[in-house]
């Protein structure tokens, strides 16, 4: 698969860009929390069954568990920005379409088309990489890669407030007017991003991954009604396999593949892929138990007897922290490389459940839970979209983070469903009323522990980073950044493009391409005609050069693959103009 990236415009995205791209992924996050204060409620006021009303939570799930990836591939396609307000758009609708209606059917169709908004948090993420300057990114992606937990912190109370004191599909509206406003905001601040992948949109591909992920996700949320040893949750399970597999058969043969496979199974993507399942279950654990502990009645014996507002108000820090995390984690990264604070932050996670353990019996000890479990969930999911930034090529940004952020919503999936499990199955029946008790409050946060222990052993096989000595330099431009980047860089190419006469060429382009005619890295020249490239991994490649007023040049160069860069210079030809 080709893939090419256009030159970047001359002007620089404005500091607005980070602030709209995560409120952007706020409101993502306010759209799935919306429903959480009325759950209980849900069969009530659709006039519905229990099983039939989960579908409109399950809905959601499924939606944006197909549409995360595969907005991120259309995104490095056509333009993260264009598929971004698409996403919010579809949003908008979905959520219009929920706040009109009491059917079950419909406000299934509605909730269905919020899903499709997920795919927002790896298109900001993209469109990041592609527009920020190099010191600024770190800190941009941690706040965008948080917003989910933000959004979700601060949805609670408030969704919790409106459905106390208002008709319930207030709900709706607001998170109507929240897309519209994010959509505005994004056409009026965001500048399209210049990066694009050739080729051209796998639909085989998508179709495959989207059936896999929902006979794959589908048992995993309604095990619980169907029974987990029942025919239809096995035979579910057993189906996702086989489509799943076939689909890896044949993306691994398709010439521009939805998910590029051999990316994913790099140690650096593979390990912080299946780390990002286990922070998933470790963050979708604290927002079920909690606010379940915090509303039941004192007359329990463990219930804390708070109203459904305070309860969502002393669950809000762990959103809120997570905010607060992102330049911390951008100072941590920045020194120690976003391995060491993933690990710092599943740390921080496991220590927050620990004390959690002994921390059950005042409404206080909820909230240093949740601030605690803030900081360290806040670490964790800002060295995520670092780390697999850091190991796939920029065209393929989009995917990438949509498969990681696909990873997250699995572990939220397993998280919901086991927990789900594990609070009935222990629950005592008063008066035909199942009541949590304290015993799986606790096994619940056993739970996230082990998840977390899992995510700690994944996370030491990830590939480290050697931190600098040498002080960051400020990259006010893009030729800034490739002079830092050519001063930095260990393993890989570096050199200088020069003219036919001797004398350097800025802002060439110069692209990196692997042996399977892939684009394993791309950069501009910077003023005195530096370059530098990174390799994945030892080999041959084509080393190509093009600037305005040269011919263009292609060189093949082979790096062995040890922390030595390889010296290239690469002289372009004179323009050839035709008779």
């Amino acid at each position: 698969m080709t893939q090419t990236t256009t030159d970047r415009p001359a002007g620089r995205a404005s500091g607005a860009v980070v602030p709209v791209l995560a409120f952007a992924g706020i409101v993502v996050a306010v759209m799935q929390t919306l429903l959480v204060p009325v759950i209980k409620d849900l069969p009530r006021l659709l006039d519905t069954a229990p099983s039939n009303a989960t579908w409109v939570l399950t809905s959601t799930l499924l939606s944006g568990a197909v549409a995360t990836p595969i907005m991120g591939r259309l995104g490095d396609l056509y333009g993260k920005r264009r598929m971004l307000i698409l996403s919010l758009a579809v949003m908008v609708v979905g959520a219009l379409v929920s706040a009109l209606t009491s059917d079950l059917l419909l406000m299934i169709t509605g909730r269905t088309l919020q899903g499709f908004a997920m795919g927002a948090i790896p298109l900001g993420i993209g469109l990041m990489r592609d527009m920020l300057p190099r010191e600024k990114l770190g800190s941009a992606m941690a706040l965008m890669s948080s917003s989910i937990g933000v959004g979700g912190g601060l949805a609670l109370p408030a969704a919790a407030l409106v459905a106390q004191h208002s008709d319930w599909h207030t709900l709706y509206y607001g998170a109507a007017g929240l897309g519209l406003l994010a959509i505005a905001l994004t056409l009026l601040v965001v500048p399209e991003s210049p990066m694009r992948a050739e080729g051209t949109f796998d639909l085989p591909g998508a179709i495959g991954l989207s059936a896999g992920l929902v006979l794959f996700l589908l048992p995993i949320t309604k095990g619980s009604d169907w029974g987990w040893a029942s025919g239809t949750t096995i035979g579910l399970f057993a189906a996702s396999a086989v489509v799943l597999v076939l689909w890896g058969v044949m993306e691994l043969r398709v010439k521009a593949p939805l998910v590029d496979l051999r990316t994913t199974a790099r140690p650096a993507v593979l390990f912080t892929n299946l780390a990002s399942i286990m922070v998933g279950v470790s963050f979708y654990v604290v927002s079920l138990v909690l606010p379940q502990l915090l509303q039941l009645p004192k007359s329990t014996g463990y219930g804390l007897g708070q109203s459904m507002v305070v309860a969502g108000l002393l669950v809000a820090p762990l959103g809120l922290t997570m905010m607060f995390t992102a330049p911390v984690y951008a100072r941590l990264s920045a020194k120690y490389g976003p391995k060491v604070t993933l690990i710092l932050g599943l740390l921080i996670i496991a220590i927050g459940y620990g004390a959690g353990l002994g921390l059950m019996s005042a409404a206080w000890q909820s909230l240093v839970i949740s601030v605690l479990l803030g900081a360290g969930i806040g670490l964790a999911y800002s060295s995520l979209p670092a780390l697999i930034v850091g190991a796939v090529p920029a065209s393929e940004t989009g995917a990438a983070n949509g498969l990681n952020t696909l990873m997250r919503s699995i572990g939220t999936s397993v998280s919901s469903a086991v927990i789900g499990m594990v609070l009935a199955n222990t629950a005592n029946n008063v008066g035909g009323v199942e009541i949590p008790t304290m015993h799986g409050f606790r096994v619940s946060f056993l739970i996230a522990t082990g998840a977390v222990a899992v995510g700690l052993l994944l996370a030491l096989f990830l590939p480290g980073r050697r931190p600098s000595n040498k002080p960051q330099l400020r990259a006010s431009s893009e030729e800034d950044a490739a002079l830092e980047r050519a001063e930095q860089v260990l393993r890989g190419f570096r050199g200088r493009v020069l003219g036919a006469d001797g004398s350097p060429v800025a802002r060439a382009k110069v692209t990196l391409i692997d042996r399977r005619g892939r684009q394993a890295g791309a950069t501009l020249s910077a003023e005195d005609g530096s370059y530098a490239l990174t390799v994945p991994d030892r080999g041959s490649y084509v080393v190509a050069a093009r600037a305005t007023g040269h011919g263009p040049l292609a060189s093949s160069a082979t790096h062995a693959g040890d922390e030595r860069p390889v010296d290239l210079d690469l002289s372009l030809p004179g323009e050839t103009v035709p008779a």
